[in-house]
């Protein structure tokens, strides 16, 4: 099928009258059966480059996409256009999964999007043998190399069923954003005879700017005093869950238009979210970057990081996803260089934590090794014998199964881990080489904050894009920069939100009498964190009365005038009197009889020692009782605490409470940390 020819086609089943150049050529070497790497900035069009062959093709076409947003989106519209599409992943039941797998099989489907990790569940790899395929493409493709910014060792997995395709299978890797580090191992995975074509990055619409500020405040107040100056609606992506909450009570607090959005919520609100954001139902949506590759919305206006991102690789990416159309857009990144008492600048720690906890230590991987060499283990038996956080226990777990240390074993519908006989050793030359790239690329983001010359350039450079002209678009070129210089009723707005927001807890669970509680702020967020630390660990001696005040504001907007019977506090596992001699005053103002007949059965531990939900569970579990259970039989409960973290003590007190006939237990907690695991 020559240009011409396609173009007709083109027209007829998806509306566009030609191809770019760049499109055509990637077509028409995927119609020679080769095999492709395609680089090219994001808003280029390149899914194009494998739906449209895929319609032209005689079987069926696996496009392999870490991206369920994506999925959802281009299933959608190419159903639209006639074409029988569908997608497997962790947002359908087991049942749609494999309804999909055998509508594959039957030859009913021309293009089916799937997750990479499916290349681990023995159905799918079954059904592969029997699926009549004409193309693979992996989307994304930076995902499959160790020095990809977003490597998950899952999807290596990809590459070892492309080796057992035959020669004159076409096959398609796309990209945004690939170095050249990158690039040639992806090369090397796919094939030894690849072809790469690597498009241009330059995106002139960008006007980029970067704030340099002192406080976390100054960012809330700067967005509070600018962000309705912007033209259009868009994104302003945070480094953390919690502060996508924060940033979205902040501008409900100012009454402009928000929402958040992050991995925590459930796959219908983050539906909503996504479809709100196309709709322009918002000036911002708030969020983690979980939000936003995928999603084909040309018009967004702005990209606001409240948070440097860990590399310039990630940075391009993420602001990438702005401006599609063409038309100037707004990209701003905030960063604090306000140091602390160790002299290390506050908006570095975020992606240095996120690189120190993305390859664990070695005593971490011995723990796992030493845990399995006695006996098979599913996940959550790892977890427990090694008090590694779920996230760690999979890293590890993928690295050692590559490595042939440990490896996979099915009993039933369960995957257990043993260890290899005769094992090799541990290799952690490749960890530490991995470590220090991407500590080189944090110092390269760093640079991209501090630079003199264009911005634009720098980026595209970094990513292998030889830019022999200045690129004037940027507040080091052509724009004045954005200075922070908060105002004073700004900063007493700041001063009343801080008073009047307060996290929730969200406990409530089936058999329980526990309701969702409120704490009087996030640990760290404000003064309270320090304020708790000097009292709990610096002989600081009682809570201070600033955090009572705060604690019955919470209490107050929760709970309103809703009536309690009785106060009861959890037992101290080491901080005495402190939550007890605060109950009494939170007592004596609020005229509820206090009881201190909640007590522990037994020894535990402080929950901050363990690392996973399932050991702060099992620490707590049956520990507590009440004596005297007449005195909260039909009771209605204030339960106090001084932090809450992962949630298990309060819902396990919650849980005997309810036993003993508490009608209703309701916690009130003076401080909720970042990370709590609920």
């Amino acid at each position: 099928m020559n240009r011409q020819q396609a173009e007709i086609k083109l027209k007829q089943i998806f509306g566009f009258d030609r191809f770019y150049d760049e499109q055509w050529e990637t077509i028409d070497l995927l119609f020679q059966a080769k095999r492709v790497l395609l680089i090219e900035k994001t808003g280029f069009g390149k899914s194009l480059c494998f739906q449209f062959p895929a319609t032209q093709f005689e079987g069926l076409t696996i496009i392999f996409s870490p991206l369920i947003a994506l999925m959802r989106d281009q299933v959608k519209s190419l159903v639209k256009n006639g074409i029988s599409a569908k997608f497997i992943n962790s947002e359908q039941t087991q049942e749609e999964n494999s309804q999909t797998i055998q509508d594959a099989i039957k030859g009913i489907l021309k293009i089916l999007y799937i997750a990479p990790e499916r290349q681990e569940n023995q159905e799918w790899i079954q059904a592969t043998r029997q699926m009549n395929l004409s193309m693979i493409v992996i989307d994304e493709a930076h995902t499959i190399s160790v020095w990809g910014h977003d490597f998950r060792p899952a999807f290596r997995r990809i590459v070892n069923l492309i080796q057992l395709l035959p020669k004159n299978m076409p096959v398609l890797a796309t990209t945004a954003t690939a170095t050249k580090r990158v690039q040639i191992d992806v090369e090397k995975q796919i094939s030894n005879d690849i072809t790469t074509l690597r498009g241009r990055l330059i995106r002139d619409n960008f006007n980029l700017f970067v704030i340099n500020v002192k406080s976390e405040d100054e960012k809330l107040i700067w967005l509070a005093e600018n962000l309705n100056k912007i033209e259009g609606t868009g994104i302003i992506y945070t480094g953390t869950r919690v502060n996508t909450e924060i940033y979205s009570r902040w501008f409900d607090f100012l009454k402009i238009s928000t929402t958040e959005y992050n991995a925590g919520l459930d796959g219908e609100t983050r539906k909503d979210v996504e479809n709100g954001l196309m709709a322009n139902k918002w000036k911002a949506v708030i969020s983690t970057n979980a939000l936003g590759m995928g999603i084909d919305k040309p018009d967004i206006r702005f990209i606001i990081h409240t948070q440097i991102p860990a590399s310039p690789i990630h940075y391009y990416q993420e602001i990438g996803r702005a401006g599609r159309d063409g038309k100037p857009t707004t990209i701003v990144l905030f960063y604090n260089s306000s140091k602390d008492d160790k002299g290390i600048e506050e908006d570095y720690k975020l992606p240095k934590s996120f690189i120190d906890g993305g390859r664990p230590s070695l005593n971490k991987y011995n723990r796992v090794i030493n845990a399995v060499k006695g006996e098979q283990l599913g996940g959550r038996q790892i977890m427990k014998a090694t008090n590694l956080k779920q996230t760690q226990i999979k890293v590890i777990k993928a690295d050692l199964i590559e490595q042939g240390i440990i490896k996979e074993v099915i009993y039933g519908r369960s995957k257990k881990y043993e260890y290899q006989f005769d094992a090799p050793e541990l290799n952690t030359k490749a960890f530490e080489e991995l470590r220090e790239l991407k500590l080189n690329e944090l110092e390269s983001m760093l640079e991209y904050v501090n630079l003199n010359s264009s911005r634009m350039q720098f980026l595209c450079e970094y990513l292998g894009d030889e830019i022999p002209e200045q690129i004037e678009n940027c507040d080091n070129t052509n724009h004045q920069k954005f200075i922070s210089n908060p105002q004073p009723e700004t900063v007493n707005m700041l001063s009343d939100f801080r008073e009047t927001y307060f996290p929730e807890l969200r406990v409530e669970s089936r058999g329980s009498n526990i309701v969702n509680g409120i704490a009087a702020s996030y640990y760290g967020v404000s003064n309270i964190g320090a304020a708790l630390r000097r009292s709990k660990y610096q002989n600081g001696g009682e809570f201070p009365d600033f955090l009572l005040k705060l604690t019955l504001k919470a209490f107050r907007k929760q709970y309103g005038q809703e009536p309690f019977d009785l106060i009861v506090y959890v037992p101290p596992t080491e901080s005495g009197d402190l939550v007890k001699n605060f109950a009494e005053k939170i007592s004596r103002v609020l005229r509820i009889p206090i009881s201190h007949n909640l007590i522990k059965t037994g020894t535990t531990q402080p929950q901050k020692v363990f690392k996973n939900g399932y050991l702060k569970r099992d620490n707590v579990s049956g520990m507590f009782k009440f004596d005297s259970p007449n005195d909260i039989n039909g009771k209605a409960v204030v339960l106090i605490d001084d932090i809450f973290d992962s949630g298990s003590t309060i819902k396990e007190i919650g849980k005997m409470l309810t036993n003993s006939g508490a009608s209703k237990i309701a916690p009130l907690v003076i401080t909720r940390t970042v990370g709590g695991d609920i």
